[in-house]
């Protein structure tokens, strides 16, 4: 599932369906970032912040998957609070596995471990049957997605998401480079969706990443030179050379937002796949929100990128539409 796909595989769409987009949420427990994983020491606080959430995504006509890890499908409060939305056809639900928090619990609890793909495959398998299990009983609905937590997709994960009827995948940060911790390299990966495997029966979905300026088309290759060099990607940015722009609202202001929403447009993708934490609704959980006012730009982020997505005319999509355009191109 880690080899560099072929152009070939690269996904069509039925008439109409593109360009389009789709909002998902790893709706995972909230715990500290820079200190080590643990089993548990983490909260569910920001559940609170879900339905002023969902409101708005209804408000801009937007269905987010919510990405649930097994914190999340043990809480009645999210079970409630996103089952309301799924039943009436205003989100979907996924599944995201975090190992650490994620029976059973037969390895230790390190940065490596933390990436799903690195277990053994039978324990890969254990915990992620344990959630998608869950999940289904929780919601009521096969989960039809999947994003390793962290992004650690691995060598068995492929067989066995086809193997559990999980027929999308969306793993795959493009551009990105985890492999100094033990995780994956993206670095060369596509944003575009792809198939994975010549028989079509799985389909990624990469996170959208961007790189925009004027040596944009050499960015797979510039990117990761000039990212080791202190300072070099800033200035490259800041001179209009080179920049990677993730569709986040963690960490990407607005404006260099709408710039990656132009440049992928222009690039021609199809699918336009925005990400966040579902933590980040709440102050205090992320380093992306610390305030009540950080909570509100995020909102205004939102409200800003599908402003500009429907003036761009690209429309909000979901999983299942999603998957039956690629059935029928």
């Amino acid at each position: 599932m880690l080899t560099l796909p072929k152009p070939s595989q690269a996904a069509s769409f039925a008439p109409g369906f593109a360009p389009a987009s789709l909002l998902t949420v790893d709706t995972e427990e909230g715990f500290d970032w820079d200190a080590p994983f643990t089993r548990d020491k983490h909260d569910l606080t920001h559940l609170d912040g879900l339905p002023a959430f969902q409101a708005l995504c209804e408000e801009l006509g937007v269905s987010p998957v919510y990405l649930v890890d097994w914190p999340i499908v043990q809480s009645q409060r999210a079970k409630e609070i996103i089952g309301n939305a799924v039943k009436r056809g205003a989100a979907e639900v996924g599944v995201q596995l975090h190992p650490w928090v994620n029976p059973p619990f037969d390895e230790d609890v390190t940065t490596h471990n933390s990436f799903a793909g690195n277990l053994p495959p039978e324990l890969e398998r254990a915990k992620f049957t344990a959630l998608r299990d869950a999940i289904e009983e929780a919601f009521g609905t096969p989960p039809m997605i999947y994003r390793a937590g962290r992004y650690g997709l691995g060598p068995a994960t492929r067989a066995l998401l086809n193997e559990t009827g999980v027929c999308v995948d969306s793993s795959v940060r493009a551009t990105y480079d985890y492999s100094s911790g033990d995780g994956p390299d993206y670095s060369r990966f596509p944003d575009r969706p792809y198939w994975i495997g010549a028989e079509q029966a799985l389909l990624e979905l990469p996170l959208t990443t961007v790189f925009t300026g004027a040596l944009s088309r050499h960015g797979a290759k510039l990117f990761p030179a000039l990212d080791g060099l202190p300072l070099a990607g800033a200035i490259a940015a800041r001179t209009g050379l080179l920049e990677r722009i993730a569709l986040t609202p963690e960490g990407t202001p607005l404006p260099a937002a709408i710039r990656a929403v132009d440049a992928a447009l222009k690039q021609g993708l199809p699918l336009l796949v925005l990400s966040f934490h579902s933590p980040s609704l709440a102050p205090g959980n992320t380093p992306y929100v610390r305030t009540q006012a950080d909570l509100e730009r995020l909102f205004d982020w939102l409200r800003g990128v599908y402003a500009h997505l429907a003036t761009c005319g690209v429309t909000s999509t979901t999983v299942r539409d999603t998957w039956a355009a690629a059935q029928h191109a």
